[in-house]
């Protein structure tokens, strides 16, 4: 039985892991964190297959990044500043694809952990303020809230701004 189950969580992994990678990357803004918490989250999926294989296991490893990066958020000794000034900025013939997601990057690293989470959440996952909320362990009312302050943000942010400029 143990190996029809390792062969239905291999399958999940093998259709799913890219996604839910991106899912990671947009939660944490680096490619090398971002893997980590999504073999974090599969090890913790894979330990309960059993359970959660006949329900809703994409659900489960969602809800388990979200919860991941918030406690490897809360663990860390040291956060991260943001500098006045960018290194390395791209030159101007660079692909205009790569310079607004550069930008939605920068402007998802300014945000709360918490209104990163239901951003990518929300906009990304495409989940409802009700799935949120149940991901997050948290009131539909401060999903909206989070949701609310979190756009406020993304508006004022230059970066945005100033690609919204160039599209019109």
């Amino acid at each position: 039985m143990r190996a029809e189950q390792d062969q239905a969580f291999t399958t999940f992994v093998s259709a799913r892991s890219r996604h839910l990678l991106q899912t990671a990357y947009l939660l944490t803004g680096d490619r090398h964190r971002a893997e980590d918490l999504l073999q974090t989250a599969l090890t913790r999926a894979y330990l309960r297959w059993d359970r959660i294989e006949s329900e809703d296991p994409e659900g489960y490893v969602r809800r388990t990044l979200a919860n991941a990066h918030i406690d490897w958020w809360r663990r860390k000794p040291w956060r991260e500043e943001s500098t006045a000034e960018l290194p390395d900025v791209p030159t101007p013939d660079q692909a205009s694809a790569y310079d607004v997601r550069q930008a939605v990057l920068q402007a998802l690293a300014g945000l709360s952990r918490r209104q990163r989470a239901v951003v990518v959440l929300r906009y990304y996952e495409d989940l409802s303020e009700a799935e949120i909320a149940g991901v997050l362990g948290c009131s539909a009312g401060t999903v909206k809230s989070a949701a609310s302050r979190a756009m406020a943000k993304l508006r004022t942010h230059p970066g945005l701004s100033a690609q919204r400029e160039e599209v019109a």
